[in-house]
């Protein structure tokens, strides 16, 4: 039987149903399948599901590499042929240090250096109930208290999250808006003055079209604003604005 909202208080915050994108990665079918049966008892209807599952470290790697955002929980198996669990870690930390990592091991006494990948926890085979509760709270709570500092959106080709301080920019595109971050651009329907409204306290607008992150800004003028390379313009409507949140920003960031 599924897990209803409600039955654990830290996940129905501001009583919104939260989302959390789930990953398996073991090289045994029969041990992907023994956690994925688990997990399916306890995991909430219609906002929490495993997603993909990955034979290999180095798929695991090169999918995570291709879709920044995409995933929220991964569980790893340590013990694996080819690339083992802490060097996927590793390889996976070297462009995602958001994605939350719980290893998964058969041996009792095997120890690793999880901390140095930021590992959530570890779990031993085969994985409890128990433990799986316990650990799916500490998510949640995770998640949760970082449900402010990120923004959330649904493509075709599924659904994103990113932290705020990774979002360089947002522009608009006829009925579209796109997200701009270093690694790429992610369209999704939307309108920019939503956006604008939504997220007031972290960017500011510069122009019909962008919506930027000041923390983000490398250099801006009068006309202009420069954030990751890009130098976008800055009409006249919002200059003042704009300039003063930049300037304040740029000071606050020196100071810490």
């Amino acid at each position: 039987m599924q897990t209803r909202v409600g039955q654990d208080p830290y996940y129905n915050l501001k009583g919104k149903i939260k989302m959390l994108r789930i990953a398996i990665c073991d090289d045994e079918t029969e041990s992907r399948d023994a956690l994925r049966f688990q997990l399916e008892k306890i995991l909430v209807e219609d906002s929490e599901e495993i997603v993909y599952e990955f034979s290999s470290g180095t798929n695991a790697a090169s999918w995570l590499a291709k879709h920044p955002g995409e995933l929220d929980l991964l569980f790893l198996d340590v013990e694996m042929k080819g690339l083992n669990g802490m060097e996927t870690a590793m390889r996976i930390r070297e462009f995602n240090t958001n994605l939350i990592i719980v290893f998964v091991t058969g041996y009792a006494d095997y120890v690793f250096d999880g901390y140095r990948v930021g590992a959530l926890d570890y779990l031993m085979k085969p994985v409890s109930i128990t433990k799986l509760q316990e650990l799916l709270h500490r998510v949640r709570v995770k998640l949760a208290s970082e449900e402010s500092q990120t923004y959330i959106i649904k493509t075709m080709d599924g659904t994103w999250r990113f932290h705020l301080y990774d979002i360089l920019y947002f522009y608009s595109d006829k009925r579209k808006v796109i997200l701009v971050t270093v690694k790429g651009e992610y369209p999704f329907y939307a309108k920019l003055n939503d956006i604008e409204k939504e997220l007031a306290s972290s960017f500011v607008r510069i122009h019909q079209r962008y919506l930027i992150n000041p923390a983000s800004v490398d250099y801006f003028n009068a006309d202009s604003v420069t954030l990751g390379g890009t130098e976008l313009p800055c009409s006249r409507k919002y200059k003042e604005t704009a300039a003063a949140r930049i300037a304040r920003t740029m000071i606050g960031g020196m100071k810490q």
